[in-house]
């Protein structure tokens, strides 16, 4: 009956201004900001754009990062981010005599960004810093590079067994979990993820029971992959990083040193997306097409979308899509445009009509002239009554009979939709039947398009066998009744 969910749950970001904040301090991009304000007609660079050898002392001193160990490796890789982020332009140097260093460097038109882009400028730059950490963390790591070399001086890719389509779907695929797990109701939320668990997601079958021991190792071998790339990811800001314990480690032949604490599996590295992080694998999804709302996609939007929109979103995530949707607007006018958009006779009108009910509630008593405006509305009459009883307002007409027993079909239509916790609406059946003595007479005859189907639903969840069997009767008696057509018909 309901309409389609989101692939992904909203996610919560910070404003742009902040996450553009937090670009700007991760320590690879700061870095490379750093290298470009650098960069002069004296910085020599090779064939490929690096920068030449005898330049990467003073790069080092620029940093200062003297005292840290791979101090230069360190120095090349903010530069090289640099560059592919255009924060650094190279210029070729006709005149040079050297062949090692046959260019020159000079401040790219992306530096302007860093001190007067927008935020939105600051992050469109660190997404393109992004995707060639990326594009290098796929990348095999090869430890002789010169074994690897063809005759025509090319790299040999084929004798690595190196795919990049498939290592970029597995690293894409990884990320993509990781951002399901901090995003999901009941997930680790802003806490992170056990480096083990994460590797076994992409490779123990979900309808495997114990995994076996090829299964184990090709896990071992993906934690092991996955170190080497988050190590390079967390430098951009993607993530916080807790590598894998280096005693764990073992050489090929050797056996690995027993855990001081076998139970203690941050040894075996944690791993969360941060907030930046977060934008970042959404920013990839929404590119290739995946579904990934966020909170406050809908704040421009019509009550309509917003009603249909917030279907399959958790509580916490509706609440928060809804406050931001009402803040811009007059709570009158807001009331009155979320019960225009609840009415309906269309399968997805209940869910919309209890979402109406629980923005209704965000909007405060101040929605009392648009609530009262409706009470003699056969659907949202009863609605306007429950909200006003639940403030304790005044001079409230008593319903009739009718659209009592229209709103109780009504909210377990929404409830079923809702597809929330089965012992509470189990509760709300066996509430409502033992409060209206002769219910399931009277509900047949409820001129609703779910009657039929919440009547059947209601013979399925009553735990009194008797009861079940009124509710059995009284949803054939409502089918015949309307020549057998459903809610969905």
């Amino acid at each position: 009956m309901a309409a389609d969910h989101p692939t992904l749950p909203p996610v919560r970001l910070p404003s742009d201004a902040e996450l553009a904040r937090d670009a700007l301090a991760a320590p690879l991009l700061a870095h490379a900001v750093r290298l470009a304000r650098w960069a002069g007609p004296a910085t020599r660079v090779g064939a490929g754009g690096e920068l030449a050898d005898e330049q990467l002392p003073e790069a080092v001193e620029v940093l200062g990062i003297a005292d840290e160990e791979d101090a230069e490796l360190l120095a090349g890789d903010a530069w090289r981010l640099a560059v592919d982020t255009g924060l650094v332009d190279i210029e070729e140097d006709g005149d040079a005599e050297d062949t090692d260093t046959p260019g020159r460097a000079a401040p790219g038109e992306n530096l302007a960004v860093v001190t007067g882009g927008s935020p939105q400028d600051v992050l469109a730059l660190w997404l393109d810093g992004f995707d060639a950490v990326f594009s290098d963390a796929v990348v095999p790591v090869v430890d002789d590079l010169e074994e690897m070399l063809g005759e025509d001086g090319a790299v040999d890719f084929a004798s690595l067994d190196w795919d990049p389509d498939a290592e970029t779907e597995f690293l894409e695929g990884v990320l993509g979990n990781l951002y399901l797990l901090t995003v999901s109701e009941g997930g680790p939320g802003e806490g992170p993820v056990p480096l083990p668990a994460l590797a076994a997601s992409m490779v123990v079958p979900d309808d495997m029971g114990e995994p076996t021991d090829d299964v184990l190792e090709r896990v071992s071998d993906a934690m092991m992959r996955l170190d080497e790339q988050f190590r390079l990811l967390e430098p951009i800001g993607l993530v916080d990083y807790r590598p894998v314990d280096e005693a764990l480690m073992a050489e090929e032949g050797e056996e690995p040193a027993p855990p001081v604490d076998e139970e203690d599996v941050t040894r075996y590295g944690m791993v969360r997306l941060t907030p930046l992080g977060l934008y970042g694998v959404r920013a990839r999804m929404l590119e290739a097409g995946v579904d990934a709302p966020a909170v406050g996609d809908l704040a421009g939007k019509g009550a309509d979308v917003l009603l249909d929109g917030i279907t399959g979103y958790p509580e916490a995530a509706a609440r928060a899509e809804t406050t931001a949707w009402l803040a811009g607007r007059a709570p009158v006018a807001a009331a009155r445009e979320l019960l225009a958009a609840a009415r309906g006779t269309d399968p997805a009108s209940p869910l919309r009509r209890l979402h109406c009910q629980q923005a209704l509630a965000l909007v405060g008593p101040e929605a009392e002239p648009a609530v009262r405006e409706v009470l003699d509305d056969a659907q949202l009459g009863g609605l306007a009554r429950v909200w006003l009883a639940e403030r304790g307002a005044g001079d409230v007409p008593a319903p009739p009979e009718s659209m009592i027993f229209w709103l109780a079909i009504d909210t377990i239509a929404a409830q079923l939709d809702a597809d929330g916790d089965l012992a509470e609406v189990q509760e709300l059946v066996e509430g409502l039947t033992g409060r209206h003595s002769g219910f399931f007479e009277a509900a047949w005859r409820v001129e609703h398009p779910a009657t039929a189907e919440v009547l059947e639903a209601m013979g399925r969840l009553h735990r009194d066998k008797g009861a079940a069997k009124e509710a059995r009767k009284a949803a054939f008696k409502a089918r015949s009744r309307t020549g057998g057509q459903s809610a969905g018909a």
